[in-house]
């Protein structure tokens, strides 16, 4: 039996219609919305609350931590906001309380002024700059995590951890499917590409956050129980869960934002058929940059990513046989077809409108 979950970054544009990112956004503006938004009691047990008790609820304030030199938490510079789903049995219940979730954090967030929009990769700032530099501390902390050297990325790039399980499957399978997935990735995240938009224009490409954010930033994540099951590698494959929900969590990383969240639900079965597959042979540790780079620009207008796709596609429908998830595939074979992403409907509506607001305000239309 698999289990399923989602994590949705949110970006926003405040009063002034203007986006609402680090230069212009405190950690209380963000605030304010999650303080009136539940607690649920039980969900301490799914989600990882971490020390700083930013992480309480399903949904937080996505940024950068600041720390004193006495290892206090001093303030939080803010990217956006997150809604984590709990661990689900279905696809279809991960998404209608994804859904639940984002419409109360849309309500609240209109008392305060701000809008939801699809973003996945800062349409402005290319880079975030710590101010004031760092600490002896907070250098240390970033040092002893490969990972967290990349925070000038992460901050800039907004995206979905997309998470299945499947108990009962060794750490040593995990990990097969965890190099599975990094392998395919740059054949697949085209699907949900969404981030044409480069310091204030359009970009030469389609995700402009998987050129820049894929090799340097992990495509898939298996989280394990004991340290001697990790692989060493930057960036990293695997990591130890941190609560006991965690063990053996498989996280797929580099999809843009969905604003259709049934896009979510048709990703989450393509990778349940890939998890189940057994005839796809490649496999990678760390992403294929130049890979990933060239997916980035042309999406699936390039014959051999369009060609691995359809192969990768095809795989999964198979693996999938009799299960109704199978029927959840349709829109990916729709978008392979046409060949057309979201982010090519974002060109075009900006190269109609003129402005990138204009085209952000028309974000998740969908969901009321």
């Amino acid at each position: 039996m698999f289990y399923f979950g989602i994590e949705h970054e949110v970006a926003f544009l405040n009063s002034e219609g203007e986006f609402a990112d680090f230069s212009c956004t405190k950690f209380t503006d963000f605030n304010q919305i999650i303080e009136p938004l539940p607690i649920y009691p039980h969900d301490s047990t799914q989600l990882c609350i971490g020390d700083a008790g930013i992480r309480k609820k399903r949904w937080y304030i996505e940024g950068f931590e600041r720390f004193a030199e006495d290892q206090k938490l001093i303030d939080c510079i803010p990217k956006g906001i997150e809604i984590r789903t709990t661990i689900n049995p279905d696809i279809k219940s991960a998404i209608n309380e994804l859904s639940e979730s984002f419409c109360l954090l849309r309500q609240v967030a209109a008392k305060f002024d701000f809008s939801p929009i699809l973003v996945s990769f800062n349409p402005y700032k290319t880079v975030f700059q710590p101010d004031p530099p760092l600490n002896k501390y907070e250098r240390s902390i970033l040092q002893a995590n490969p990972d967290e050297q990349t925070a000038h990325i992460f901050m800039v790039s907004y995206g979905p951890d997309l998470n299945l399980s499947f108990p009962g499957l060794s750490y040593e399978s995990l990990i097969d499917i965890a190099k599975k997935l990094t392998y395919y990735s740059p054949y697949i995240v085209p699907f949900s590409f969404s981030s044409p938009f480069y310091q204030g224009d359009l970009w030469q490409g389609l995700s402009v956050r998987t050129f820049i954010r894929t090799g340097k930033r992990a495509a898939a994540i298996v989280f394990v129980e004991k340290p001697e099951q990790l692989i060493q590698s930057t960036p990293s494959l695997t990591k130890i869960a941190r609560i006991p929900a965690e063990v053996g969590r498989i996280e797929f990383k580099s999809f843009d934002s969905c604003d259709d969240f049934s896009m979510y639900a048709a990703l989450l079965a393509l990778l349940k058929g890939l998890v189940l597959d057994t005839s796809l042979p490649g496999r990678a540790i760390i992403p294929d940059a130049e890979r990933h780079q060239i997916s980035a620009k042309e999406g699936f207008n390039n014959q051999e990513i369009f060609a691995i796709a359809s192969q990768v596609l095809q795989a999964a429908e198979v693996a999938l046989g009799e299960d109704p998830d199978v029927n959840l595939l349709a829109p990916l074979k729709d978008i392979l077809n046409n060949r057309e992403t979201r982010a090519c409907m974002m060109i075009s509506d900006f190269k109609k409108l003129g402005s990138i607001e204009q085209v952000l305000k028309n974000s998740y239309s969908g969901l009321v």
